[in-house]
């Protein structure tokens, strides 16, 4: 099988999964990586046994390289996903296509400017878990799907991570954290979506943050981080949406659900790829967890790299691709939008529901 050669740009961590899952798929070769801070990107080279780390710059002059994986922070998507179409590579960035619809637009006019793909993260959708519930909903097993709904619910990442100061400012928060997630799960199992409204707030304007180095730091909140919104979608389905860093209690909600005419299924994680699913019929009297139909139920971030490369080698669509990441950054900013200008908030973006996976997304070595 030929592989596409591919760098990566950006070696924090979440480049390790990254890097480990990109050499077991059979249609990738990474070749080399790349990161502002030259020892890190070095040590990441020789851990994962990649052939070269060098700098942005010479990863992107390299020839051989014929896909770029932009893992830097979300900030610099746009930017580093631009110069990598500039220099003739086509790209996959981690989540969100960018920060700003104007620079989502750049990237795909770009990319379309010079024959060149677009990928973006999530992934997960493409996993076990998710695909079932797909298939399940393709079936008719629940009927007529009519509504859904989606919880991501948490205390704020103040309380673990080494340096949270950024989910607080401007593109952070619970939505552009972890929104893409939920929207592409939602988008995957329902299609595009038509129009949402959002009310969204700031519950605690300081924040102090818990987790060390940096325990005791105050933290100035500059972004929503409790946002509750409906999603209507173009097949008619209404759904609702939560996202909060502002439960100090937890919750005990699922992460998705979705409603049909002859039954409800429960969705796991759309963070992970794997289950459980489970599915209550209209005349049963409890959920029934119900076997994965798909093989990809371990963290396999990088899928969507190799479905795309699929697609640049064979033809074809890829499911993880620019018109679904773009309508999923829209959508973000239109439950904010919303919430500021007091009324719905009518897309102008849309997208083809991605194909559900069978037996020809099989690219493990």
């Amino acid at each position: 099988m030929k592989r596409l050669k591919i760098g990566i740009i950006g070696c924090g961590n979440i480049s390790s999964i990254y890097m480990e899952n990109c050499q077991k798929f059979s249609n990738l070769e990474l070749v080399a990586c790349a990161d502002l801070d030259l020892q890190r990107g070095q040590a990441q080279a020789e851990k994962f046994g990649i052939p070269k780390a060098c700098s942005v710059e010479e990863l992107l002059s390299d020839p051989e390289i014929e896909l770029v994986i932009n893992l830097t922070i979300p900030k610099a998507h746009a930017l580093v996903c631009i110069q990598a179409l500039e220099a003739g590579k086509h790209v996959y960035t981690e989540k969100p296509l960018a920060v700003t619809c104007k620079e989502g637009k750049q990237i795909l006019e770009t990319a379309k400017k010079h024959h060149l793909l677009v990928g973006s993260a999530p992934d997960t959708f493409l996993g076990a878990g998710i695909q079932t519930a797909i298939q399940l909903i393709e079936q008719g097993e629940i009927g007529v799907p009519v509504g859904a709904s989606a919880f991501m619910i948490c205390r704020g990442h103040e309380h673990w991570h080494p340096d949270p100061a950024f989910y607080y400012e401007t593109g952070g928060g619970p939505m552009f954290d972890m929104g893409p997630y939920y929207l592409t799960a939602l988008i995957a199992l329902l299609g595009p979506i038509n129009r949402i409204s959002g009310s969204a707030r700031i519950s605690y304007p300081k924040r102090t943050v818990i987790s060390k180095p940096k325990a005791g730091t105050e933290i100035q909140v500059s972004t929503p981080t409790h946002l509750s919104g409906v999603i209507d979608f173009t097949s008619g389905v209404i759904g609702t949406i939560t996202t909060s860093f502002d439960a100090f209690g937890g919750t005990s909600l699922p992460p998705i659900e979705i409603y049909g005419s002859q039954g409800t299924i429960l969705v796991p994680d759309p963070n992970t790829f794997g289950g459980p699913v489970r599915v209550r019929k209209r005349d049963e009297k409890e959920f029934v967890e119900v076997p994965l139909t798909s093989g990809y139920d371990q963290n396999c971030r990088g899928l969507g790299v190799a479905d795309m490369a699929k697609a640049i080698l064979e033809g074809g669509n890829y499911r993880a691709n620019g018109k679904l990441a773009y309508h999923v950054l829209e959508a973000m900013h239109g439950l904010h939008e919303s919430s500021e200008n007091g009324k719905h908030y009518i897309m102008e973006s849309t997208c083809d529901k991605p194909e559900s996976v069978s037996e020809e997304l099989q690219f493990s070595k």
